[in-house]
């Protein structure tokens, strides 16, 4: 188990999807489909939604938190980030979603260290009180 810091809080579990290089969620992502759409990026074309998402640090500006709001709303949204470098931006957005919609995007930062043994699981759960949790690998198929 690894205590994370909480940038916004909330409960979640998920496959894990471990992004090999920063995203945007404004122009790289499609809040409408949940998926990667910047053709420069290694996982283009992945489906970020429900999973929980990984990555060292994002990509983008002041824009980030209405696309973010915006797949919350939509159900397109991970169910939960993960960072080594905090972005106040999505923590914004996510925020924003709960306060206007009423659900929830847990985003949370942790060491490089923390990361990268998160990284190796297949699946984990996030508690309320920002601790990260492996769970078994056949938790989440795909």
């Amino acid at each position: 188990m690894i205590q994370a810091r909480i940038l916004h809080g909330g409960e979640a579990h998920g496959r894990v999807l471990a992004l090999d290089a920063p995203l945007s969620f404004w122009g790289a992502f499609d809040p409408r489909t949940g998926r990667i759409i910047d053709i420069h990026h290694p996982q283009c074309g992945s489906c970020i939604t429900g999973t929980i998402l990984m990555m060292r640090e994002t990509r983008g500006s002041g824009t980030a938190p209405g696309g973010m709001a915006e797949a919350i709303r939509l159900g397109t949204a991970p169910s939960a980030i993960i960072l080594v470098k905090p972005d106040i931006n999505l923590a914004i957005g996510a925020e924003v979603a709960e306060a206007l919609y009423g659900k929830t995007c847990p985003v949370l930062a942790v060491t490089a260290a923390d990361y990268a043994e998160l990284a190796r699981h297949a699946a984990l759960a996030i508690s309320g009180d920002g601790k990260i949790t492996p769970l078994p690998r056949d938790s989440f198929p795909g």
